[in-house]
């Protein structure tokens, strides 16, 4: 990363502010002061202010299936189980990036990169997210088109979508339709309210894919460390690049 940005990064100060340390050379990398805010830095780097040593942060990144039933919080006020529960000790300080309601699953990531975090949650970003949905009824052609154009709710028109059925079935005597829903939005309950604005109950709903990352084989309640050509293509509209590569899928406990 940049050197005013890894200095950033470290708390020591804002990016606006390390620019002007730099400048002023009171900024040196391996002992050797450097006034170029554009100076590429690892965290293998030593940085100095005023020579006194501050560290660059390491990021951790995990992708999670979270299951029915769990909670989208560090904490909960009426002690239910959360999706830090699922992960060990040693990666209680992840946050997650975003959320999924109590009656959604499938992926979350959680991490301490609070940049990637805003960029991937930000409404001007329009990230991608992908949901596989089960509702309730034989969906129509034209529902499906209105819910591509854009569906009105309360809060105002949902932004154009990508919708594809994937199959209807008739378990007993109840009829039901699935699709895969690309949505750019992160409205509270958005998709539940655009299938009952038209008229569908939601009977199940997945979270398959964040941006380039996919949930891929994963099964409720495990988690695994996001490679490194995971993280570049979650961050490469941005122009950030990762330095770990951890990978191994973990099982809940």
């Amino acid at each position: 990363m940049r050197l005013n940005q890894a200095i950033a990064k470290t708390g020591f100060c804002s990016r606006r502010a390390a620019d002007e340390l730099i400048a002023a050379g009171r900024v040196k990398v391996n002992g050797q002061v450097v006034r170029e805010f554009g100076v590429p830095v690892s965290d293998k780097d030593k940085l100095m202010v005023d020579n006194k040593p501050v560290r660059v942060q390491r990021y951790t990144y995990v992708a999670m299936y979270k299951p029915f039933g769990i909670v989208t919080t560090c904490q909960d006020e009426k002690s239910r189980e959360t999706i830090l529960d699922l992960l060990p000790e040693n990666l209680s300080h992840l946050r997650p990036v975003g959320r999924l309601d109590l009656a959604s699953e499938g992926l979350i990531i959680l991490t301490n990169d609070g940049e990637l975090t805003q960029k991937l949650t930000h409404p001007s970003m329009h990230t991608d997210k992908c949901y596989e949905v089960t509702v309730t009824g034989r969906m129509k052609a034209q529902d499906f088109q209105l819910m591509a154009s854009g569906v009105e709710l309360d809060d105002g028109k949902t932004l154009p979508a990508k919708v594809k059925q994937l199959r209807t079935s008739t378990p007993g005597k109840q009829h039901t339709t699935s699709f895969e829903l690309v949505i750019t939005e992160g409205r509270n309950r958005q998709i539940r309210r655009m299938c009952e604005m038209l008229g569908y109950s939601v009977i199940r709903l997945v979270r398959t894919g964040i941006g380039a990352l996919q949930l891929g084989k994963m099964t409720p309640g495990t988690w695994r460390y996001l490679t490194v050509e995971e993280i570049n293509a979650l961050n490469n509209q941005y122009g950030r690049s990762a330095s770990s590569d951890r990978s191994k899928t973990k099982s809940r406990p």
